[in-house]
C-alpha cells in the first residue's frame, strides 16, 4: 500500500507517523508514506496557499490549484489516480469497516484542510470521500489523517507480526476486547483471574469471550445489539 498525505504540517505527521509500529513497517517497506508539503507545489513566489472567503466571514480557504497541483504530481508519479480522501468535520464517520476497506486499495492520498477549509471546486474535482474521525472540529485534518493512516496500515500484511494481532482486538471482532494481565500473579493484592494460569486454553477462550461480552453490553450497548443481530444471520 502506498499512502500520500498533502499537509500544511508534514513535521507534524511524520513525528507520529515515523515512529513505532508505523514508523518500522515504512523502514521495512510492508507499507509506502508520504508527506507531501502543498506550499511546494503553490505557483506564487510567496508560497501563498490560502485567500479570503468569498461572500465574506471569518478565517481563510485553502485554495484548489497548490492542492490540484500536488495530487497531479502524485498521479504521475504512480501513473494511476490514487483513492482521494478529505478529513472533513462533514464527513462519513470513520470506523473499523472502513479502515478494512481502505487496506485492501493500493493507493490513498489524504487532503488535510486547515484554516476554515479548502475550497469546495478542488473537493468536487478530485475527492472520492470525506471521512470524520468524529462529531468535533479541530484546528487542522493532520491528526484525523493520523488516526486514520494508523488504522488502516496496521491491516496491511507485513505491518503486525501477525493477522491475529488485530482480528481480536475490540471493534474488530464485533465486541469489545476482554481484560490483559501479565506480571507479577499477584498485585497490591489483587490476583490474576484463576483461569488465565490453568493452561486450559479452551476455558481460556471461554472466560474472555464471556468478559468481552459483559463489557460490551456494559459499556457499549449499540454494539451489542448489533453483535446480537450479526449472529441471528449465520
Amino acid at each position: 500500500m502506498r499512502i500520500e498525505i498533502a499537509t500544511l504540517f508534514p513535521e507534524m505527521c511524520e513525528a507520529v507517523l515515523g515512529e513505532s509500529i508505523i514508523g518500522r513497517a515504512r523502514k521495512s517497506g510492508a507499507i509506502q508514506l508520504n508527506c507531501r508539503q502543498i506550499r511546494e507545489y503553490t505557483q506564487d513566489k510567496h508560497r501563498r496557499v490560502d485567500d479570503t472567503p468569498y461572500g465574506g466571514g471569518m478565517g481563510m480557504v485553502m485554495q484548489c490549484e497548490p492542492v490540484y497541483n500536488c495530487y497531479k504530481a502524485v498521479c504521475e508519479q504512480i501513473g494511476t489516480k490514487p483513492h482521494t480522501i478529505y478529513m472533513s468535520p462533514k464527513g462519513t464517520i470513520f470506523n473499523q469497516k472502513k479502515a478494512e476497506e481502505l487496506s485492501q486499495m493500493e493507493n490513498i492520498f489524504i487532503i488535510c484542510g486547515h484554516y476554515e477549509g479548502i475550497d469546495q471546486r478542488i473537493i468536487d474535482k478530485i475527492v472520492d470521500e470525506e471521512i470524520s474521525v468524529g462529531d468535533y472540529v479541530l484546528t487542522g485534518g493532520e491528526l484525523p489523517a493520523m488516526v486514520l493512516v494508523d488504522s488502516v496500515a496496521r491491516m496491511c500484511p507485513g505491518v503486525l507480526s501477525d493477522a491475529e494481532c488485530y482480528r481480536e482486538e475490540s471493534i474488530y471482532s464485533g465486541l469489545l476486547e476482554y481484560p490483559h494481565y501479565t506480571r507479577p500473579e499477584i498485585w497490591e493484592g489483587e490476583a490474576v483471574p484463576a483461569v488465565l494460569l490453568s493452561g486450559h486454553h479452551k476455558n481460556i477462550e471461554k472466560w474472555r469471550h464471556e468478559q468481552s461480552l459483559e463489557i460490551t453490553a456494559r459499556r457499549r450497548p449499540d454494539l451489542m445489539e448489533k453483535y446480537k443481530e450479526n449472529i441471528k444471520k449465520i
